[in-house]
């Protein structure tokens, strides 16, 4: 069985070895362990910058995601940013990212203040994307543009 819950201090580690795996895997990039780490740390000391939860299967972390704000004032309410999805590769095409999936869902249907969900995926990343499509959502809306100083 997979459950779902807010992930806490002490998985921070896992966690950080997930996003390290996630940015090699999905984009070829080698992130430095040290700032994974404080930034992750950066989110427990400031939980306005967004929450990790973490996927566990007989109580192995098994996979995680983060949640992220932003302020919609066209419909009045807070829509969630999915960011940084990882489940390990041995939990992989057993329905680990649809439990996380429906878990997100649902407490987006079940509060009046949040209205709806957003993430943004490598477009060179396919089966993330037909992952999303069968999931009902689309990629037709908006395109993502990003400037970053590093």
């Amino acid at each position: 069985m997979i459950s779902i819950r807010p992930s806490r201090f002490d998985d921070i580690g896992v966690i950080a070895e997930f996003q390290l795996k996630l940015a090699n895997e999905t984009e070829g990039v080698n992130l430095n362990p040290r700032i994974v780490t404080t930034g992750i740390e950066a989110l427990f000391a400031d939980p306005g910058k967004g929450v990790y939860y973490v996927a566990e299967s007989r109580e192995k972390i098994i996979g995680c995601f983060l949640i992220t704000y932003e302020w919609s004032d066209w419909r009045n309410g807070m829509i969630w940013w999915l960011q940084s999805v990882y489940v390990t590769e041995s939990h992989r095409r057993e329905g680990v990212f649809k439990r996380m999936y429906d878990y997100i869902h649902d407490a987006i249907s079940k509060d009046s203040s949040l209205i709806g969900l957003r993430l943004y995926v490598d477009k060179s990343n396919a089966r993330a994307q037909k992952v999303y499509q069968s999931l009902g959502m689309n990629g037709d809306h908006y395109m993502v543009f990003e400037w970053m100083k590093n």
